[in-house]
Order: structure tokens, then C-alpha cells, then sequence
């Protein structure tokens, strides 16, 4: 996303007779370590006969040497620069170990070679008391007792001279000397840039001083805080000061703006004294003289960009062209789906770490669920909002979230109230108690006894154990020691006590239509307690301790008859019924509380024990149910609406989470999911143009 920008710098002299120039030198060229990508360039020099020799300086800075056989009139000096303006990262540079914080010194090898930009010319006493001020701050550690970062400190001064240094249009030729220019607290941008150089050669830093052209474009947008920079496309010539870093190379500061030197400062020439940096320099006969001096850029190519994307013409041929081709794919007879994954920033918090390098943090996560409920208003009434676990990489303690809405194709709702859908911004005062009454409901509503819902505790004995690992004088609640995660898990288990309950365990499976449970029974106290972690609970059941044994030797095992025939009855994925009402119909059939004539039997051709549960746990005040895993659609859907009923009639909100639904294609699904430094969002396909069109433009809206 570049822009390219053609500059033309047009300089003349006119004399009041002919006139025989001495050889010249025009420092007009981009020298070879410009950053910004030069796409085209030219030097022309008018009035007379001219030879130019192209040669480098001791600085590797691009010098045209020109030579005049005959006396001229005038002498004309034409450049013209295209340049590509990609924006780069100033700081995109690593220093090495040894120069990371000030004050550093040079390896001798290098502290030779860059001899020339140590030097300093004479001071007068306020250069010596500014720098002098500069070299305590440099000597001294900070509070914490640690050495300021090498760039910090350049940044500040860089800073402090923007500040310091008034910044003004000097007509005069020459450069302000430091004395000079801080007596005045003003000066030209060579003044300011002079006087960097020899600030940080003072502080025993390698500096340079730099000509060059500054190209300034107008910002596509106003800025949101602070200004928003020129109103016009601007360029002239500039100059600002170059440090040397040991592993980063030669890195631009510009005084007179405060900032580092970026993809509009286009060097010249680089030197140790700014003399030796003019943009032209030579001798001629005296004489009288004018001098007319032209500089503009103009805009060649912009691509569009998100700032500016395409105008309304470009727009339209667009989509235009995407109906065309939308045609051809129908009447070939070939089906496309097309899908998106756009990603936002943090307007209020851009300098926050989860919106430059790292993935999860808990702003970032209600930002993301406020996206995925009013996505979920807008493209899927009737959607299930699921928070359940994402990717989990490499150095991350747990999975990223991943936030989704399921609905089905047809609009018939999967969950018919998105006001019993918890906010995980708010505490809404709910504990253990209320997960055991939800969980009671839920059971009784599938025609399952609540006797099976069981209690989950953490493993008192880990932590126990974990406990007496840790030094004499180092309490539990405050474990300093332990990892940052595990730090947070003993205060806040030891703050709930070991022995209290975390949350509740139903377990729970669908069988040819009918929902079976059995008893969970464990060595010991017969107590669930749960792998030790951060997941829900539902991540960390003791599984692995569930027996494999047959119903005789196992008679605790109780389930439905399958033997006993229900009568057949549509999937709840069909179209012509309500879920809900389905639902309910088959639970009186096959609950044995609602029926004299059916008794929980044992399955004696079982052998079987059920191994996955759904779960209840209170987390921050708030509830959340964790699902189970099911191998049918219709399955899942049927269970979402016997919870949806049980959080009606229990007056609660709820957040679900654990296993989605297994996919089908009667199912649309749109998820939200953290990337480091950016919030994704993963759109549901779009089988035409228009849809994929009028989808994005929503989701940006």
C-alpha cells in the first residue's frame, strides 16, 4: 500500500554577463543507504556547455563533479526523483548486547574508523552546561537502579532540542554555531541538526550531519489526538543528524521535529561538518547574480489503501465486474463459496501490548464478545454465542479464546433468547449454589435423575503437596516463587479453600435419542477432583480413573431401556417443527418421573460407563456451562434448548462454552478469535458477490 511521489527541484542562476565558472559539486542525489526505495532519478544542467563526472566522497555519498569549458549566462540545476513512500518502522533495528544502554563505548577498531564524526568544534559556555546536564543524565541509573536504554535517551533529546530550539526560515547561508543557536533558542533546520551533532559527540556518540530532501504528504485522515500534520503535499530541502549505534548502523534524528528520521527524509549527502554537505558548491567570477529556486511533489500512483480506499468510479466498475463474474460461474454451472478474515485495532488503547505484539488479554476479550453480539444481531438472530478455546501456541500458559455464533440455515433459532446470555464484563453474584440449581434443572428436564449431578473439588492433595514445596517463609496465598500463572491459581484456591466445591459435573450422552448418565465413583473419598490447571473444568476431568467394567461387576451404572420403542419423531433439525416443542415431547415419553408405568431399569447389555459430562462452574460471578462433545447436530441443538429452558426457569445467564456443535452444512458459524496485536474476525462463506459485499460492509460498519 505505496504511494509514488515525483519531486522536481529546479535551481537558476542568472548573471549580468557571461561568466566562467570554476569546477563544481551538486550534492543532489539520494545517497546508497536512503531507505526510502528510489524508482527513477535525473540531473540536468542547463546554460552552457557542461561535462559531469558521477563520483563518491570518502563517504560514499553520490557526487556530480561538473566542469564548465566556457563562460555562461546562467546556470540551471534540475533534478527529478520518483520515490516509492512505504511506510517503514524507524525503530525496525537491533543494537548490540554491549551498546543497549548508555553510556557504552565503541570497540576500538570501530571507534577508529568513525574518528572523523567524534570531533567537536569550539563550545562557548552554554553548550558546555547543556551538555554537561546531558552527561549526568547519561552517568546516572534510573530509579530502579538500571541504566537508561540507549534509545530512550536518544528519543528524549532528540525531544528536548525540538522543544528547546524554536524553529525558524534563515535566509542566511552558513550554519548557526552551537553557542549561537542556543543564546537564540531558534534556528534553521541545519541549525538544530548541527547542533545535535555536536551534542552527541559531546556524550561520546558518532554523529553526522545530513542534507537532504524532506517530502511531507497530507494525511488521508485527521488525526484523533494531536495534529494531524500538513494540510498539503510539501517538500523542500532539510537536514537532521545521524547517530551512529553499534549493530543498528546509522540511524536519523530530526531535532526540528522531535521525531525520528522516516520514509519521507531522503539523504543527500552524510559528512562530519555541514560544509561539506551543500547541495551545490564552486567558484566563479564575481559578479551580480539572482537566484530562482522551484520545489514540488505531485503523486503519480496511490493504491488504494485502507485510509483511502477505491473512489466511487473504481467502486463501481468493481462490482460490476463481480456480478460478471458471478454469471459465468452459474452458468458453467460451478459453485463458489468466498469467506473473509479482517482484522481491527483498539481505538481507545493502540499502545496496549495485545494490540502491537502479544494475543490475549481480558480487554481485548469483552471488546471481542461486544463484536460478536452485535454481529450475531445483525447476521444470525436465533444464534447460539459460544466462548469456547481456540489455537494454543508455543510460550502461550493456555489456549486463545475463540468466540462464535451458530445458527442454522433455515432461521429456525437455536437459542431463541440472547438476553440469558451473560455479559463477561459484569459480576452477576454467582456461585456454587446456583450452579448445582441449574444443573438440578437441566437434569430433570432431560428426564435424567439430579442425583447424577456431582460436585467437583480441586485436588487438595496436589496442592498440599505443592504447598510444602515451597520455602519455610513463603506462605501459600503468596506463593513468590511459583511461575506468574500457577502464583494466581494458589491465591485464588487457597482463598476459596480446597474443600469447598468448584463446580458441578453432569454426566451426560445421547444414545439413539435418548439421554443416558451414570454415577462417577473414584478411589479414595470417592470425590471428583479435578487435573490441576487454569481450563474450566470441563478441560480437566479425571478420566483417565474412570473404570472399564461390565454392568455386572459395575451395578451402579443407571440408564434408559433402548429396548422400550418411542414413537418415531422428526429430527429437530426438521423444518417444519419448533426444537423446543420437539424436544419436549419426546423428554415425557421417555422421562420415567412423568410416567407410572417406567422405572429406571439397568442396561444389562451394557458395559459401558457415560465419559462425557457437561459441566457447571461459577467463574467471576458469573456462570458458564461447558458442553460435551456429540457426534450429531440434532443432538447438540436438542441440548441447547433443554439448557436454554433450564436458564429460563432458573432466572440466570449464563456463558456456554467447551465442544461446538459438530459441523454440518445446516449450520452457519462466525467466530471472533485474537491475533497477536489484532482482533480477527472469521466470516461465515458467502456464496455470491453481493453477499460477500454486503457482509463485509457490515462488518466494518
Amino acid at each position: 500500500m505505496s504511494i509514488h511521489a515525483a519531486l522536481s527541484h529546479r535551481t537558476r542562476y542568472t548573471y549580468d554577463r557571461p561568466v566562467q565558472h570554476g569546477p563544481h559539486v551538486v550534492r543532489l542525489r539520494p545517497a546508497p543507504h536512503c531507505k526510502t526505495k528510489v524508482l527513477s532519478y535525473s540531473l540536468k544542467v542547463g546554460g552552457g556547455e557542461v561535462f559531469i563526472n558521477w563520483q563518491q566522497d570518502p563517504f560514499s555519498n553520490w557526487n556530480a563533479r561538473l566542469v564548465f569549458p566556457k563562460p555562461m549566462r546562467e546556470f540551471v540545476v534540475e533534478v527529478e526523483l520518483v520515490v516509492e513512500m512505504a511506510v517503514h518502522n524507524p525503530f525496525d533495528f537491533f543494537l548490540d548486547d554491549h551498546a543497549k544502554r548508555v553510556p557504552f563505548a565503541y570497540e576500538t577498531t570501530q571507534a577508529k574508523e568513525l574518528a572523523a564524526f567524534f570531533e567537536v568544534c569550539p563550545w562557548g559556555p552554554r553548550m558546555e552546561a547543556y551538555v554537561e546536564a546531558w552527561r549526568v543524565a547519561l552517568g546516572s541509573p534510573n530509579g530502579g537502579g538500571e541504566w537508561m536504554q540507549t534509545i530512550d535517551f536518544l528519543v528524549e533529546l532528540n525531544q528536548a532540542l525540538q522543544r528547546d530550539v524554536s524553529y525558524l526560515i534563515r535566509m542566511e547561508p552558513g550554519v548557526q554555531s552551537p553557542e549561537e543557536t542556543l543564546r537564540k533558542g531558534s534556528g534553521s533546520c541545519r541549525d538544530s541538526a548541527w547542533l545535535m551533532c555536536q551534542i552527541l559527540r559531546g556524550l561520546g556518540f558518532a554523529s553526522r550531519f545530513v542534507s537532504g530532501y524532506l517530502i511531507q504528504l497530507k494525511p488521508d485522515l485527521e488525526a484523533l489526538d494531536g495534529p494531524s500534520g500538513t494540510t498539503v503535499d510539501f517538500t523542500d530541502l532539510h537536514a537532521w543528524c545521524e547517530v551512529f549505534l553499534p549493530g543498528a548502523g546509522w540511524i536519523g534524528f530530526d531535532p526540528t521535529s522531535g521525531l525520528l528520521a522516516g520514509e519521507g527524509h531522503i539523504p543527500l549527502s552524510c559528512t562530519p561538518e555541514p560544509g561539506s554537505a551543500a547541495p551545490v558548491s564552486g567558484l566563479l567570477e564575481k559578479c551580480e547574480s539572482r537566484m530562482e529556486h522551484s520545489m514540488n511533489v505531485s503523486r503519480i500512483f496511490e493504491s488504494p489503501r485502507v485510509t483511502l480506499p477505491y473512489s466511487d468510479a473504481q467502486w463501481a466498475n468493481i462490482m460490476e465486474l463481480g456480478r460478471a463474474v458471478d454469471a459465468r460461474l452459474l452458468e458453467d454451472d460451478v459453485r463458489l463459496t468466498m469467506g473473509g478474515e479482517p482484522t481491527f485495532v483498539s481505538i481507545d488503547r493502540p499502545d496496549g501490548p495485545e494490540w502491537n505484539h502479544s494475543a490475549v488479554s481480558q480487554e481485548k476479550r469483552v471488546l471481542s464478545g461486544t463484536l460478536l453480539k452485535r454481529l450475531q444481531a445483525k447476521f444470525s438472530p436465533g444464534a447460539l454465542l459460544h466462548y469456547g478455546q481456540g489455537k494454543w501456541y508455543p510460550g502461550e500458559p493456555l489456549p486463545r479464546y475463540a468466540l462464535s455464533a451458530f445458527w442454522r440455515r433455515d432461521g429456525v433459532p437455536v437459542w431463541k433468547d440472547p438476553g440469558l446470555i451473560a455479559d463477561e464484563s459484569k459480576d452477576y453474584g454467582h456461585g456454587v449454589a446456583e450452579a448445582k440449581l441449574l444443573g438440578e434443572r437441566l437434569a430433570r428436564i432431560l428426564g435424567l435423575g439430579a442425583e447424577y449431578l456431582q460436585p467437583a473439588y480441586e485436588d487438595s492433595l496436589y496442592y498440599q503437596w505443592r504447598e510444602s514445596r515451597l520455602p519455610f517463609n513463603v506462605a501459600a496465598e503468596e506463593p513468590r516463587l511459583a511461575a506468574p500463572g500457577e502464583t494466581e491459581r494458589f491465591r485464588r484456591l487457597f482463598k476459596l479453600g480446597l474443600k469447598e466445591e468448584v463446580g458441578y459435573v453432569l454426566p451426560l450422552q445421547n444414545h439413539g435419542g435418548i439421554w443416558r448418565t451414570s454415577r462417577w465413583h473414584f478411589k479414595e473419598d470417592g470425590l471428583l477432583r479435578l487435573v490441576p490447571g487454569d481450563s474450566p473444568i470441563g478441560y480437566r476431568l479425571p478420566l483417565d480413573s474412570l473404570p472399564w467394567v461390565s454392568a455386572e461387576d459395575y451395578p451402579h451404572i443407571v440408564a434408559l431401556d433402548p429396548s422400550q420403542e418411542l414413537p418415531s419423531l422428526p429430527s429437530t433439525f426438521g423444518f417444519q417443527q419448533d426444537p423446543v416443542s420437539q424436544w419436549e415431547r419426546r423428554k415425557k415419553q421417555s422421562d420415567p418421573r412423568q410416567s407410572k408405568d417406567r422405572a429406571p431399569v439397568l442396561n444389562e447389555s451394557a458395559s459401558w460407563i457415560v465419559r462425557t459430562a457437561l459441566c457447571v462452574e461459577p467463574r467471576h460471578g458469573r456462570l458458564h456451562v461447558f458442553l460435551p462433545p456429540f457426534q450429531s447436530a440434532e443432538v447438540f441443538v436438542e441440548l441447547i434448548a433443554a439448557l436454554e429452558q433450564a436458564v429460563r426457569e432458573c432466572g440466570f445467564k449464563v456463558v456456554i462454552e467447551g465442544e461446538t456443535p459438530p459441523p454440518d452444512p445446516r449450520l452457519n458459524r462466525l467466530a471472533v478469535t485474537p491475533d497477536p496485536g489484532v482482533i480477527e474476525v472469521n466470516l461465515h462463506p458467502s456464496a455470491s458477490w453481493d453477499e460477500l459485499v454486503e457482509r463485509t460492509e457490515v462488518l466494518y460498519e
